[in-house]
């Protein structure tokens, strides 16, 4: 995706995944990205503007099946 007219609308991070929520000024799209510190893997996808902020607090219930991504329950906890 290519950020240059993209402005981030919302951020967070937490047990090692960060989520960002951006918005297009070109495409007006939303899209959410989430990243795993620890593994390096990340994925992105567009939700549909009504379900944006939802998908943004629970990326994991709207990420498409075919992102790869471990499950957060595979992983060791974090002490922080």
């Amino acid at each position: 995706m290519t950020f240059a007219h993209t402005s981030e609308l919302a951020h967070r991070s937490g047990d090692g995944i960060e989520v960002s929520l951006l918005w297009s000024r070109f495409t007006d799209a939303l899209t959410v990205v989430v990243g795993d510190l620890r593994t390096g893997e990340s994925f992105e996808f567009s939700p549909p503007r009504s379900q944006g902020l939802d998908a943004f607090h629970h990326p994991f219930a709207y990420a498409p099946e075919d992102v790869g991504f471990a499950s957060p329950a595979n992983r060791d906890p974090v002490y922080a």
